[in-house]
């Protein structure tokens, strides 16, 4: 009999860097961030001339200057992150500011030391204040700082509230689609084990424990991804159940030598539409049909189809009810890998097939079957 081994609760809740408020500044898209909002601050700051009047070459110094400190900001965060993350939110969002202070001052002496290389002077910097405009430069590089490093930390808190927020909330729904169970297959599995009872208690054993294994997978924590391997074996155990009951009327014709075994794929992904297939498909035509399950990788996405034969006529309930299966599946997958996960439909007047699309993504114990 299968049994899910449950996660620690640090793989369950994720490393602390990675619940931490602060974004990582290691990541190339974050850092070409800051580069973007750096420029855009410098073309702000250049509205309002400094000494030369010239609005462009103010740009170009401000520029300048603003990216040294933008970068070596992410520079700076993005070092003491894993030191940051073991703080409470307070303690590190307020030691995040004063490092932000911190670099801003170093990067405008550094700058002072650089100018006056440059005029071939030598800036002392036991002497203080240099001169009144170097002192005011350094004030206001100070303030702006202050400013800007404060509304940019509060964003990044709030966006990660918010990330939290709608984490939490895709969790339940994904809770929700997941312990979704027809009772029609309940009761239709009980009853085939019950009359199995009577002619093969082997068969009748081997069916309970199937039932007790989708029971299960489909009771666990709906976040846990399992391997295409596991997720393959829990659908084959759903068709033998359904086989018991539709004999020779459901063929299951698979193709799916191609996919990788290792892959990490959402619990019980399949089981609901090849509940569709059967109930939608094989169950109106009095002799049956086959359903096809094919699966191939392209460009580092995991393609597996779907398909059944459709019956001659079929009525509006039958469709509203393969739409609501369906629509649950597309909100897993969205909800699970964004716009990356898909689901296609296709249907012409003798086949429906039902295509998932979702990357290919290694599996990492989290709970397997065992």
């Amino acid at each position: 009999m299968a049994r899910i081994t449950q996660p620690s609760s640090a793989e369950r809740n994720g490393s602390s860097t990675d619940n931490f408020f602060l974004p990582d500044f290691c990541n190339v898209r974050m850092v070409f961030a800051v580069v973007v909002i750096s420029e855009l601050l410098a073309i702000v700051l250049s509205l309002s001339p400094l000494r030369s009047g010239n609005r462009w070459n103010d740009l170009s110094i401000i520029s300048l200057f603003v990216q040294w400190v933008g970068l070596s900001s992410a520079g700076v965060l993005c070092l003491s992150r894993p030191w940051l993350a073991r703080m409470n939110k307070i303690r590190a969002a307020a030691t995040s500011y004063l490092l932000l202070l911190i670099t801003t001052l170093v990067i405008t002496l550094l700058a002072f030391v650089i100018g006056g290389y440059l005029r071939m002077e030598h800036w002392n910097p036991a002497v203080w204040p240099p001169n009144a405009w170097q002192l005011d430069l350094l004030l206001r590089n100070l303030g702006i700082s202050a400013i800007f490093s404060a509304i940019v930390l509060r964003f990044f808190y709030i966006q990660h509230q918010w990330q939290q927020n709608v984490r939490a909330e895709a969790q339940a729904r994904l809770q929700a689609l997941q312990s979704r169970i027809r009772p029609h297959f309940l009761f239709n599995s009980l009853n085939t084990i019950a009359s199995l009872t009577q002619v093969d208690a082997d068969q009748a054993e081997a069916a309970v424990e199937n039932l007790a294994d989708l029971f299960r997978n489909n009771l666990a924590d709906a976040s846990l991804h399992i391997s295409l391997a596991d997720e393959l074996q829990l659908t084959q155990r759903y068709l033998d159940i359904e086989k018991l009951r539709l004999g020779e009327r459901l063929q299951i014709r698979w193709s799916v030598d191609e996919l990788p075994k290792d892959a990490s794929v959402p619990r019980l992904i399949l089981q609901p539409l090849l509940e569709n297939a059967i109930y939608h498909g094989i169950e109106p035509i009095s002799q049956g049909g086959a359903i096809g399950i094919d699966g191939h990788v392209y460009d580092d996405d995991i393609y597996i189809s779907i398909s059944n034969p459709l019956p001659q006529q079929e009525n509006a309930e039958q469709k509203q009810g393969n739409q609501i299966a369906q629509d649950n599946v597309r909100q897993r997958l969205a909800a699970i890998y964004g716009e990356h996960g898909k689901l296609n439909v296709q249907e012409d007047d003798r086949d429906y097939i039902i295509t998932l699309i979702f990357p290919y993504q290694h599996h990492q114990a989290q709970g397997r079957i065992e």
